[in-house]
């Protein structure tokens, strides 16, 4: 089954009265690349989680955004007396050197945000299980993701090669008047030079090797079963870069065709087998 690089997966739920929502996007990527945005309190499994995204997702761009939110506020507010007395008789002793009228200085600096300290609650063991358990949920509505997107690109290659391998029968139809055509151009340029000096045997061992040249049953050959190959591929899991290897090798044999045919109608067939092989390229890139 193939597989798309392209997913997404998220996964959430409520825990002790805090929020906890988990969400992956994946791109397509010669290897595995991992870009994480984690809160501070679930650092200590970061470790863990990039475990399992490598080994569950294991190829692709890879962005991970993990939320906490607390109904009820993730911290408590402490109010820093200190920092309020300071900052109350500095407003003070101000105030009085440029003898304005007294303030109600409390409310002024009760509004400055500096005066509260943060005391983070202590994150339990089962809050980290949930996240990890939340985190294989979001890996597995992704691989779905991908499951359901290489499903459009299996059927495209189906369909490519099967264009490409119609084309290859449409080429055989020119390929009688091809050679003929060849051998009347070589006959004709032999006919206007003097053949007195030459060695019949050797000339038309010669014109022999020259045609055999010409031959195109191999690259025919070669190519579809290049194509068999890739549809059997195919079925194999994680299959990406080895379509891509087939990819090049069919690649080969349809330039080669190109190359040989010395025949305008070939030639237009070559390029429509190359078209439908840019797309195969293209959505290689993207399979896992």
């Amino acid at each position: 089954m193939l597989l798309s690089m392209t997913g997404f997966g998220k996964s959430n739920t409520i825990l002790n009265e805090k929020k906890i929502s988990i969400e992956i996007r994946t791109l397509n990527s010669k290897s595995i690349e991992l870009k994480t945005k984690i809160p501070l309190e679930y650092r200590g499994i970061e470790t863990q989680i990039r475990k399992m995204l490598s080994s569950k997702l294991f190829r692709g761009k890879i962005d991970l955004s993990i939320y906490s939110e607390s109904t009820k506020g993730n911290h408590q507010n402490i109010l820093d007396i200190d920092r309020v007395k300071n900052y109350y008789e500095e407003l003070k002793e101000i105030n009085e050197k440029l003898g304005e009228s007294s303030s109600d200085y409390l409310s002024m600096v009760l509004k400055m945000p500096d005066i509260y300290s943060q005391q983070e609650k202590v994150v339990s063991e089962e809050e980290l299980n949930t996240v990890m358990t939340l985190l294989e949920k979001a890996c597995d509505l992704t691989i779905k993701f991908r499951e359901q997107e290489g499903k459009t690109i299996e059927a495209d290659f189906v369909n490519y090669i099967s264009n490409i391998k119609t084309r290859i029968k449409e080429v055989e139809r020119f390929e009688n008047d091809r050679l003929e055509k060849i051998k009347q151009k070589i006959y004709s340029g032999l006919s206007s030079i003097n053949l007195s000096n030459i060695d019949e045997n050797r000339m038309e061992q010669e014109l022999l090797f020259y045609i055999e040249k010409l031959d195109i049953s191999e690259e025919k050959s070669r190519l579809n079963n290049h194509l068999v190959y890739f549809l059997k591929t195919m079925e194999e899991p994680n299959n990406g870069k080895k379509l891509g290897f087939i990819s090049q090798e069919i690649g080969r044999e349809i330039n080669t065709l190109g190359s040989k045919s010395n025949h305008t109608e070939m030639q237009q067939i070559v390029v429509e087998m190359k078209d439908f092989l840019e797309k195969i390229k293209e959505q290689v890139l993207n399979t896992l």
